[in-house]
């Protein structure tokens, strides 16, 4: 069998391609996999490290002002399309997922226009511009939210959840606070702002440091790689208070299973991870993002009891009062634990290769 998996761009796009590469290639070893992204975006690194072949597209987004790139846009397109069509008549797929982001269209537009059998995975509660674009030409549309119909066609929704690695709720609590050297009678904050980093999170972050302290709460706070060597020299002198500035996190497990209130950006990946690992979190929904999508993850778990919103504008001055707040009160974090927890899809990724290969089987 041969599989093709477009789209990229962020690691919400990229993290679910994989896990859904991953579940097919572990229910059939001998599957052929391609990914096609677009050139000069992180796919085109996190894929091979994820041990995958891809191809990449020179296509990218419009800009919200003129510019010679945007007076460029329809040429990329037909080459990208024209690209992905070749790719298709050589590769041969027995279907195609579209993952959201720049080269899902030419994959998808080349895919559907040959009849092959395609899917999409919509990942937030506001649907993407290009996967609703394409809605009416693929088959099945895998879904994280209900009432997504008002987006796509009803007859082709099922509602799968994002695929997440099931890893990521795995970690314990003793495991993570002695690989991160943290004090098991302190509480403990973890600030992920996405796989960049978020400049707002940050800010707020840094003006805190001695509050925290001051509090006795520990910190770790993933930063992103523009912002972590200022961050890392404010971090210096809290140290010994366990106030950590990390890059990157690759142990994401066992910092969730460190934390007992996790502040947030809002992308559909980090919301379905905070649902698995049911923790009580703050989150500050990115202001920069396609049809304030962000802030629409955050009020669907917010309209059910199940998370903190505040605005992107307000984190400077509310954040870490909310915070502190929220660590003082272990009955408000054990009420948002619980309902974050029934939010969560474990087994969407299995869900989607289902939905996947039921599409083969009726085309065969």
């Amino acid at each position: 069998m041969r599989i093709i998996i477009s789209g990229g761009g962020t690691g919400g796009h990229i993290f679910p391609a994989v896990a859904i590469a991953n579940e097919i290639r572990r229910r059939l070893p001998d599957t052929e996999i391609l990914f096609v992204g677009a050139n000069g975006r992180m796919e085109m690194t996190r894929v091979p490290d994820a041990g995958y072949k891809i191809v990449g597209l020179d296509i990218s987004g419009l800009q919200r002002r003129l510019t010679p790139q945007n007076l460029m846009f329809p040429v990329r397109v037909f080459r990208s399309v024209r690209k992905a069509g070749k790719l298709i008549e050589e590769f041969r797929p027995d279907a195609v997922v579209g993952v959201g982001g720049y080269a899902s269209a030419p994959v998808l537009l080349a895919a559907t226009s040959r009849a092959i059998p395609s899917l999409i995975q919509e990942q937030n509660s506001y649907a993407g511009l290009v996967n609703k674009l394409l809605a009416r030409r693929v088959n099945r549309i895998c879904v994280a939210y209900d009432g997504m119909s008002k987006f796509f066609p009803a007859d082709k929704l099922v509602v799968t959840g994002n695929p997440v690695r099931t890893e990521i709720a795995s970690g314990t609590r003793a495991e993570a606070l002695q690989f991160f050297g943290l004090d098991p009678d302190k509480k403990t904050v973890l600030v992920v702002g996405g796989s960049l980093g978020a400049r707002t999170l940050n800010l707020a972050t840094a003006a805190a440091l001695a509050r925290l302290r001051e509090a006795g709460v520990q910190l770790l706070w993933q930063t992103g790689k523009l912002y972590f060597p200022e961050a890392q020299k404010l971090a210096a002198p809290h140290q010994a208070a366990n106030l950590h500035a990390l890059e990157f996190i690759q142990r994401m497990d066992l910092a969730y299973a460190a934390a007992d209130v996790v502040i947030s950006r809002a992308g559909a990946l980090s919301v379905s991870e905070l649902c698995l690992t049911g923790k009580a979190c703050i989150l500050v929904p990115s202001p920069n993002v396609a049809e304030d999508h962000q802030t629409k993850n955050a009020l669907a778990l917010v309209s059910r009891g199940a998370a903190v919103l505040i605005t992107d504008e307000h984190a400077s001055a509310r954040l870490y009062d909310e915070a502190l707040r929220l660590l003082a009160d272990p009955e408000r974090q054990q009420q948002l634990s619980s309902r974050v927890r029934e939010l969560a899809k474990p087994n969407a990724t299995t869900a989607i290769v289902d939905e996947l290969l039921q599409l083969i089987s009726r085309k065969s």
